[in-house]
C-alpha cells in the first residue's frame, strides 16, 4: 500500500466520520491525489463512505452503519451541543435547550428530529403533554462524543450555519 492511502487509511481510522476537505487539509494532500486515493481504499473495502445529512463521511470499516450515523450527527456543533448538555445537565425542556445553546427553536428541532431518529434521544412527554428530552443511552452517547472532536473549519462551518438560521425569519 502507497504512503499516502496509509496516511488516508490512518487519519480515518483516528477520526471515523471525517469529511472530504477535512481529509485534503489535516494530510496536506492535493484533493486529486486524496480522491484518487480515497477511491482506491473504497474499491478495496477499506474505507466506508456514507452520505448522511448533506455531507459525505468516512469511516473505517469496522464501524456500523448505526455508528456511522450518530458519528455524522455528532459532528454537527448543534446536535453536538445538545447532546454534551443533556449528558452534563440531565433531561431538559426542549425550549430551556435551545435558551442554553444560543440557538433558535426551529434550528434545535432540526437536530432533534434525526437524534430522535436515529435512537440517540428520546421525547418523553409529561402530564399536560410538556416534552422532555431524554438520552437513549448516556454511556454510549458520551463514547460518541469523546469519538468527534471538531476541527476549526468545522466549527466554522457550523457556526456559519447557525448565523444564517439566526438571520431567517422563523
Amino acid at each position: 500500500m502507497s504512503e499516502h492511502r496509509a496516511r488516508i487509511e490512518d487519519r480515518v481510522a483516528a477520526d471515523p466520520g471525517i469529511h472530504f476537505n477535512e481529509l485534503v487539509r489535516t494530510l496536506d494532500l492535493a484533493p486529486g491525489q486524496v480522491q484518487h486515493h480515497v477511491r482506491r481504499l473504497l474499491d478495496a473495502d477499506r474505507l466506508v463512505r456514507e452520505r448522511l445529512y448533506g455531507r459525505t463521511h468516512y469511516y473505517p470499516p469496522n464501524v456500523d452503519e448505526r455508528e456511522r450515523a450518530a458519528l455524522a450527527l455528532c459532528r454537527r456543533e448543534t446536535a453536538r451541543d445538545a447532546l454534551a448538555a443533556l449528558v452534563v445537565g440531565g433531561p431538559q425542556r426542549p425550549g430551556d435547550l435551545a435558551d442554553d445553546l444560543g440557538v433558535a427553536r426551529s434550528t434545535l428541532e432540526y437536530h432533534l428530529d434525526r437524534l430522535v431518529e436515529r435512537d440517540l434521544v428520546r421525547k418523553e412527554r409529561g402530564d399536560g403533554g410538556r416534552v422532555t428530552l431524554v438520552l437513549v443511552d448516556p454511556e454510549r452517547t458520551v463514547r460518541l462524543l469523546d469519538a468527534v472532536e471538531p476541527t476549526v473549519s468545522e466549527r466554522l462551518v457550523d457556526r456559519f450555519t447557525r448565523l444564517v438560521d439566526d438571520l431567517l425569519p422563523e
